[in-house]
């Protein structure tokens, strides 16, 4: 709250300073080449697309177990969606699968880091390179989360975050995209109604008033409030961090020795970022389905949700691409089977324990 007030007071409230500022600790933070500060991720997915030249005949691959913005950015550049199962273990693209999809089309691969859990990047990458194709990486849960002992976004592929108001990092609104200074420079300009230079530039104290437009830009600008607030986070979020996974291994001991309920998991060469635990009710072996163990937690106060809906089920996908639950069937069985628990940095011990009695007895009293 001081730090808004701060900016409140100042001479700039919009894209400003402060933006610069935090686009210049984030690329320290995950050791990115650059970063472009936005209003959103999926912002981010847009610019970043529109940046690689996307547009109508190519096809992008990405995953059926995401939030749907992942994929309507496809579809908002004119360019066809086509969805690759996902891995048993993580819910994340299933490298396996995504050659057997690669056409003349395609141009670009986006990868979803699941749950804040990093995909199988290394495969990814291999066949990207052989195939000679983008990779854009999805990073809405992934913030701080390492592949290989290195930080999501420090490649140079870009790589879109959220700062969404539930994210491991808020804004309350708000995105970053990561890359290469060429590749951002070319992504600000795209961001910021396609003008030759930004309000700052030009209405700042020895300015000038002259710009031009380029080609047809979007408004997806952070403004120095939102900066603000995201400056204080990033210097918390080891902090954050560090309870988020206190909070997770109470919930894996626990909930690893019921044998009903289907932990989520952590590769050895991954660091996840635990933005969501996805708990998993093992087939036949409770009494209740999964929608009525959520409504028995909501019962007990605990609120649970579903991350996510596949793409493929959701009326527009489903009619235009004409999409049958079974055509992925991974994804689709999973769906049926998870919901989220509560897990952020706020949660007491109290209340860890709470959910995990909640999530016990409903377990217990359904058991088959």
């Amino acid at each position: 709250m001081a730090a808004v007030s701060e900016v409140l007071r100042s001479d700039w409230i919009t894209t400003g300073p402060k933006t610069l500022e935090f686009e210049q600790e984030f690329t320290r933070f995950v050791h990115a080449p650059g970063a472009l500060a936005l209003n959103s991720c999926t912002a981010a997915l847009h610019t970043a697309l529109v940046a690689l030249g996307i547009g109508p005949g190519d096809e992008v691959i990405t995953t059926p177990m995401t939030f749907a913005a992942s994929v309507n950015v496809i579809e908002h550049v004119g360019a066809r969606s086509v969805l690759v199962d996902v891995q048993p273990d993580t819910l994340n693209i299933d490298p396996d699968r995504i050659e057997a999809v690669v056409t003349a089309k395609t141009r670009v691969i986006i990868p979803v880091h699941y749950t804040g859990h990093p995909a199988d990047m290394d495969p990814i990458t291999q066949i990207a390179n052989k195939q000679h194709l983008a990779v854009l990486e999805d990073a809405a849960h992934a913030l701080p989360a390492k592949y290989r002992g290195r930080y999501i976004g420090a490649g140079n592929n870009p790589v879109a975050f959220s700062f969404y108001a539930t994210k491991n990092l808020t804004t309350a609104e708000g995105g970053m995209l990561t890359g290469t200074q060429e590749y951002l420079e070319k992504a600000r300009v795209i961001s910021l109604h396609g003008m030759s230079r930004d309000a700052w530039k030009r209405y700042d104290k020895g300015g000038s008033w002259f710009y031009e437009v380029v080609l047809p830009g979007f408004k997806y600008n952070m403004t120095d409030i939102q900066a603000a607030i995201g400056l204080v986070q990033l210097r918390r979020l080891t902090g954050f961090q560090t309870r988020r996974r206190e909070i997770v291994a109470r919930y894996q001991a626990t909930f690893s020795q019921i044998e009903s309920l289907e932990c989520p998991v952590e590769r050895v060469e991954v660091e996840s970022a635990w933005h969501l635990y996805v708990l998993r009710l093992r087939p036949g072996m409770l009494r209740i389905s999964r929608d009525e163990f959520i409504e028995e937690l909501k019962k007990r106060n605990i609120g649970t949700s579903v991350h996510f809906i596949p793409v493929h089920l959701h009326p527009y996908y489903r009619d235009k691409y004409q999409w049958k639950p079974q055509d992925f069937p991974v994804a689709f069985e999973n769906y049926q089977r998870l919901l989220s628990l509560p897990l952020h940095p706020g949660l007491t011990d109290a209340d860890v324990r709470y959910v995990i009695e909640a999530v016990l007895d409903v377990a217990r009293a359904f058991r088959r």
